[in-house]
């Protein structure tokens, strides 16, 4: 193996180290703490618990929101289908996707503009 492929290998090795533990590990710092949009739509609002579940009282935004169409799918709410603590994993099968998919079409982009393609 040349130097130069022994440094690329090196690389997206390093790539592949970072992206699983920013996203393996860092996720769960974040999992406690509401993102940006939950927090702007709570603004007026107090979550009291009820024997029917959280309820908002108050005027806020949330109060009219309704069930999402993916909130049924497997990597709903941070988590792998519904399973508390499986932050992580989620975090890890997300990246995972998300960077086969952006190789494959990078990989298509390039082999659409070598010569003789």
């Amino acid at each position: 193996m040349t130097s130069a492929l022994r440094r690329h290998w090196r690389f997206w090795a390093g790539f592949a180290a970072a992206t699983l533990l920013v996203s393996g590990v860092v996720s769960y710092f974040a999992e406690s703490s509401p993102d940006g949009l939950d927090s702007a739509t709570l603004q007026g609002c107090h979550v009291v618990q009820t024997a029917h579940g959280e309820q908002l009282t108050g005027n806020c935004i949330a109060q009219h929101a309704t069930e999402h169409a993916m909130s049924m799918s497997p990597l709903a709410e941070y988590s792998v289908s519904g399973h508390p603590g499986s932050v992580g994993l989620a975090g890890i099968i997300g990246a995972v996707v998300v960077l086969a998919l952006a190789g494959g079409v990078f990989w298509l982009l390039a082999r659409s503009r070598r010569p003789g393609s």
